[in-house]
């Protein structure tokens, strides 16, 4: 009996350290997932169209791109993330900037796509940029909003900002939410939660769309069209192959504890402030675009 006893008290001992080999694993992988950056662009980003007009910071604090008639430039992250916060201060293009589009967006590069874009138009001198953004959803989009922004962002970086959890996708200005896009996947509307993103940068020609319609193109005279980068934040979980592990409730992953499941209320009026005075398209007011068959979530809550 005392021999049984014995080997009881080992077994116990041996699955006592066997689970907690696998509690540490799992805390183990569940932390490296998460990766914050403050800011080194040779460190976290590789450049992925013309070299010569993507000009960095000895010190890789800062980084511009340029546009002129021989090419635009782009820049794209090393890594794919699966839910978290990208903090971007961009200075836009100043002057007349008509035709020119800044893009900086997460993009998951399959066919059916899903992707959270910011696009800012250039304009002709002395009138506001127009601030674009648009969410893809399982290959499809159509999901356009625009704001005049209440400053001018020439003159000085300004903060745009990404959250992107499994409840909702926050657009900010300055840590002003501007747009939200909820997850409403259980009334049948698609949201971008199970393939990772990478984040894209890029300064190109879109004359053809980009001001007044393609009004006013791009004026190569005005030129080159320089846009800066400086100081971001990325605060997300990257991919390593199981979503398991950015959606894990960890203190790593900040982004889906309960607090970040809607807009505080706070937030939610500076958000109608937004909506109130800024706002010069939404999607789901476009009846005429949509034959008065609006998209689901035209009609389900925002927050």
């Amino acid at each position: 009996m005392t021999q049984i006893n014995h080997k009881n008290k080992v077994m116990d001992k041996l699955k006592s350290i066997f689970l907690c080999g696998i509690f540490l694993l799992y805390s183990l992988q569940t932390s490296l997932a998460s990766v914050v950056s403050t800011g080194n662009f040779n460190n976290d980003f590789f450049v992925t169209w013309s070299p010569s007009h993507v000009n960095t910071s000895a010190d890789g604090r800062s980084r511009s791109l340029k546009l002129d008639q021989e090419a635009g430039s782009a820049f794209a992250s090393n890594d794919m993330f699966l839910f978290g916060q990208i903090d971007m201060p961009i200075k836009l293009v100043p002057g007349h900037s008509a035709g020119t589009v800044l893009a900086f967006y997460l993009t998951s590069d399959q066919p059916n796509r899903d992707e959270i874009d910011f696009e800012f138009l250039g304009n002709v001198s002395g009138q506001p940029y127009i601030l674009q953004t648009n969410v893809y959803a399982d290959g499809f989009d159509n999901r356009e909003e625009r704001i005049y922004l209440w400053f001018d962002p020439t003159k000085d970086f300004h903060t745009y900002s990404i959250l992107w959890n499994l409840h909702q996708i926050v657009f900010m200005v300055d840590f002003v939410p501007i747009r939200t896009y909820r997850n409403h996947a259980d009334k049948g509307v698609a949201y971008p939660r199970w393939q990772p993103m990478g984040i894209r940068i890029s300064l190109w020609d879109g004359s053809s769309w980009a001001t007044r319609g393609g009004k006013d193109k791009v004026d190569w005279s005005k030129g080159p069209f320089n846009a800066s980068f400086s100081n971001y934040t990325i605060d997300a979980c990257v991919w390593k192959g199981n979503a398991r592990f950015c959606r894990a409730d960890s203190s790593s992953n900040w982004w889906n504890k309960e607090e970040f499941t809607s807009l505080s209320w706070k937030q939610r009026r500076w958000f109608k402030w937004v909506r109130k005075y800024h706002l010069i398209y939404d999607y789901c007011q476009d009846n005429k675009r949509f034959n008065n068959n609006l998209p689901k979530e035209c009609y389900l809550s925002k927050y």
